[in-house]
């Protein structure tokens, strides 16, 4: 544990654009009924302390590689942005590429999070590929694609850097894996006895997210806001016609 890095009894914590981390006060008790006294803050334990010290890191390093870029960003800024020393960004994190590689994964994560939360609000009598679901997805490609403007270069920048360094591209490949597998169970729920597996489609929504999403960036014109899920109406049923054929 480095210096810096806070124990179990959660000292007080910098704030970071909107969000603030710190102790709550409790609601009730005497102590907050007496004058401007507060009662006191819960101690955390060591794994909620390691949690929130991991959350003030990440949020750090995001806004210092938006600032400054990934190579124009050192571990030093990012650790003295959070309130901790090198020590601490060490014991949570083995380099600065781990520390992107966590916000790209986290990012990944929260946007199949959103599709599969744009699914499960779907009636249970709609095909999900099909109608509202793929109006919802179509309008979370256009958030991204006008809204999430930071951290395209960066993530430009850091596939370069990948490029460059075979490590790190495998290191890459292999978090990315991560939400491609979460979306491939998600598609697993749209389909019945499929023929082709569904890591191999989830593979082709996201390159077409992906791809679509930069496009839109460049020539916004080229990529009205139903593209997305038009495009996806297409795949789907082209799959289930393939499918039926190869069942018979």
């Amino acid at each position: 544990m480095g210096l810096a890095d806070p124990g179990p009894s959660a000292p007080a914590s910098p704030t970071f654009g909107h969000r603030e981390f710190g102790g709550r006060l409790h609601s009730g008790g005497y102590l907050n009924r007496v004058g401007n006294v507060s009662a006191p803050k819960r101690r955390l334990s060591r794994a909620e302390a390691k949690a929130r010290t991991r959350e003030l890191l990440l949020d750090a390093a995001a806004q210092t590689f938006a600032h400054k870029g990934f190579h124009g960003a050192s571990v030093e800024e990012i650790a003295e942005a959070a309130g901790f020393s090198i020590g601490a960004l060490y014991s949570n994190f083995s380099s600065k590429e781990q520390l992107f590689l966590e916000l790209l994964s986290q990012r990944a994560h929260d946007r199949v999070t959103a599709a599969a939360e744009i699914f499960a609000d779907a009636d249970a009598n709609t095909d999900p590929t099909t109608g509202e679901p793929l109006a919802a997805l179509s309008r979370m490609l256009v958030d991204v694609a006008d809204k999430d403007t930071d951290f395209a270069p960066l993530q430009a920048e850091f596939w370069l850097y990948a490029v460059r360094n075979p490590d790190v591209m495998e290191t890459l490949a292999k978090r990315m894996r991560e939400p491609r597998d979460a979306l491939a169970r998600l598609v697993d729920t749209t389909r019945d006895q499929p023929v082709v597996p569904s890591e191999t489609v989830a593979t082709v929504v996201l390159a077409l997210f992906q791809g679509l999403v930069r496009q839109r960036r460049i020539d916004p014109a080229s990529v009205p806001a139903e593209l997305f899920g038009e495009s996806l109406r297409w795949l789907f049923t082209g799959l289930e016609a393939n499918e039926q054929e190869a069942r018979k």
